[in-house]
Order: structure tokens, then sequence, then C-alpha cells
């Protein structure tokens, strides 16, 4: 199949957007962190985005789509980019290369959520080098690269399992091993600038369109469908999640724009697979389900301390599942449990736990064990002053 033109730009503009959402997720960050950490925040999206883009090129790629090793791992036929060449069916194997980059930088940095405002820079770089070697790739191996979830037929279209259960159940086991923030409960933590993170929202909102879209890797219906059910199921969820706030208070923008990446988180792994009438149940299920997730969280005593988990990572597991609910063989080629396929509802059950088990444990282990080694958090001295200065020698001005 020769090169598609339209195609390759399509997704050549797609991979840009995506890209813009690494930042995006920083700012979404940046404005719930206290004042004197907005800089490091902000920075470690950019630092996670550098240091996964030479880790992809020499390593990751060939992991998660090399030659299938026992259904776990890709061989080290692609390291280096060997054998990744301008030509392709459609695109050229180079641009889904970085298609697929741009995937993993972003996941990386959702992963921060779980140690705000703690963690030491030199950490966090050897943690994200382990992290995406050893979890990010073999869940990308498995769901997309002809991994054993591939070949059972669990569908994700583009990352509830690989991007959203891994970071959001990855930052969990994090927070688990770093421990609290100091006075974390005692004294007010409020978010230093709403606003910062309303334009960190609106940009993954706005990419989350190429996200989604650009994952049918063609310009085509699939990739319409899967920007519709996007939209849609972002909407639901900032409704859902307004409401369910409002009934307790206030109707916070926090919490509307919190609801629209679960409803966006929700649908990824099934915006090709879904009708839109399906996408407005999974998003206002998604803001009702990672609502009450923080909400759960907060009791807990648990400083898991920007909702990684209550959003990407019960929002994941939510869309895994629904995706087997609701599939649609006139829309994604594959029926789910409402039109009586049974077994596709199972498989995807299986895929999403594996998946959250594996995330958790293997993260809580990296956690362990750089922790051991050198010292996951800083000085309490350090965290009093904050990152900014201690980690960047850095500050924002008045």
């Amino acid at each position: 199949m020769a090169i598609d033109t339209g195609d390759t730009a399509f997704i050549i503009v797609c991979t840009a957007l995506v890209m813009l959402m690494t930042p995006g997720v920083g700012l979404f960050y940046g404005g719930m962190v206290r004042k004197k950490n907005v800089i490091s925040m902000i920075a470690m999206s950019f630092i996670a985005f550098a240091i996964v883009s030479i880790q992809w090129v020499l390593l990751g790629y060939t992991l998660s789509f090399g030659t299938d090793i026992s259904g776990f791992i890709g061989g080290l036929d692609h390291i280096g980019l060997n054998g990744v060449s301008l030509d392709g069916e459609g695109i050229p194997d180079m641009l889904f290369m970085v298609f697929q980059l741009v995937f993993a930088g972003v996941t990386l940095a959702i992963l921060t959520s779980g140690v705000a405002e703690r963690i030491k820079l030199s950490s966090f770089i050897v943690l994200g080098l382990l992290w995406t070697t050893l979890v990010y790739d073999p869940l990308a191996h498995w769901s997309w690269g002809g991994g054993w979830a591939h070949s059972l037929g669990a569908l994700d279209f583009a990352g509830g399992t690989v991007v959203h259960i891994s970071s959001g159940f990855g930052a969990l086991a994090l927070a688990l091993v770093i421990g609290n923030r100091m006075d974390y409960g005692k004294y007010s933590m409020e978010a230093e600038n709403i606003t910062t993170t309303l334009l960190g929202g609106a940009l993954l909102w706005f990419g989350w369109f190429a996200f989604n879209a650009g994952s049918a890797l063609s310009a085509n219906g699939t990739a319409v469908n899967a920007l519709v059910t996007t939209n849609i199921s972002a909407a639901a969820g900032a409704i859902t999640w307004m409401l369910a706030a409002w009934a307790k208070g206030k109707p916070s923008s926090l919490g509307m724009i919190s609801g629209a990446v679960a409803g966006l988180v929700a649908i990824t792994p099934g915006c090709g697979f879904v009708s839109p009438m399906s996408a407005i149940l999974i998003g206002g299920v998604a803001g009702l389900l990672c609502y009450n997730a923080l909400l759960f969280r907060v009791r807990r005593g648990l400083d898991e301390s920007l909702d990684a988990w209550a959003i990407h990572g019960m929002g994941g597991l939510w869309g895994a599942i629904a995706t087997g609910i609701f599939a649609s063989a006139a829309i994604g080629g594959v029926d789910g449990l409402v039109n009586g396929n049974v077994s596709q509802f199972l498989v995807q059950i299986l895929d999403a736990f594996v998946a959250v088990a594996y995330a958790f444990g293997m993260t809580y282990l990296l956690a362990k064990a750089v922790d051991k080694v050198m010292g996951l958090r800083v000085t309490e001295e350090e965290e009093y002053v904050g990152l900014d200065i201690s980690q960047h020698g850095e500050s924002t001005t008045a």
C-alpha cells in the first residue's frame, strides 16, 4: 500500500497537537499546586517529554512495537529506530513511531500527580526512564504491538489501559511510597491559580481530538466518530461532575474541568468503537465515578496530590470496561455486551484488571528501588522552601 499524502498530513498535525497535551498537563497540574511549586510542576511535564523522546527513539519503540516475545514485550529489532523507514502502509513508519512517542510523553507527565511538591528532580528523571521502559512499554506492546491482550482481541483504541490505567494507578503507587506532603490535612493547600488549570484543561480537551481521532491512523469515518464521541463524553463528564459537586455545595470550575478530563479519559479506549449516544453514558458515569473516587481518596487521607488515580486511573478502568459493554460492530467491527457479545466484555475486564495490577505493582517496586538507592523525596527544608527554588533555583514573580 502506497503512502497516502492526506493521511500523512493528518497524522503529522495530530502528532503536533498531542505533543501540546504534555505542557497542557503541566499547566493543569501547575495551577493546582502552591505558588512555590508551580515552576517545578510545569517543568516536570517538559522534562518528561524530553527524556521520553530520547528513550523512545533508542529503546522504547522497539520494546513496544518490535517482534513479539512471549506476548509480553517487543524484541530489539528496531533498537535505535533500526528498520523504521520513511515508507509504510498509508503513513510512513517513521511517522507512526513519532505519533506513538508523543503518547508515551504525555503518559509520564500524568504520572507526576502522585509526587507533586515533594520529589527530587534527579530521582524523577531516573524513575521516569525506568517507568517508561518497564511499565509503559510492556503495556503498549500488550495492546498495540501484538502482545497477549491484542491476541485475545482486547479493544483499546487510543490508550485507556496503556495511557490512563498505567499513569493513574502508577501515580497511586508512587503516592504510597513517597508519602504525604508535610502538614497535609493540617493546613490549607489550596490551588494557586485555577485560571492556569482551566487553560491546561482547555489544551487537553483540544489536543484530545488528535489523541483519539488520530489513533485511527487515517483521515476516515472512524476518525470522525472518535472526534464526535470524544467531545460528547467530555461534555457529559463536565456536567455530571459539576452537578454532583453542586449538590454538596458550589459548582466549582475546577470540578467542571476535572469532570471533562474524566469524560475524555473514559472515552479514550472506546472512541472508535462506540456510538455518540453511548459516549454520553460513558462520560456521564465517568464524571460521577471519578468525583466519588476523589472524595474517597480525601476521606482516606491519601495525598495522591492532583488526582491522577481518581481521574485517569478510575476513568481509564471504567472506559476499558465500558468499551466491552457498548462496542458496536456497525461502528468499529466488534460488538460488546449490549449487543450480545459477552466474551468481549470478559476480555475487556481481564485486560483492564491485569493492567491495573501490573502498573500498580511494578510502579511500587520501581519507586521503592529508586527511594532505596538515591531517595525519592527532597529534604523537609527543601519542601518547606518549595521545589521551584530548591530544585530549579527559580521562583514565580509576585
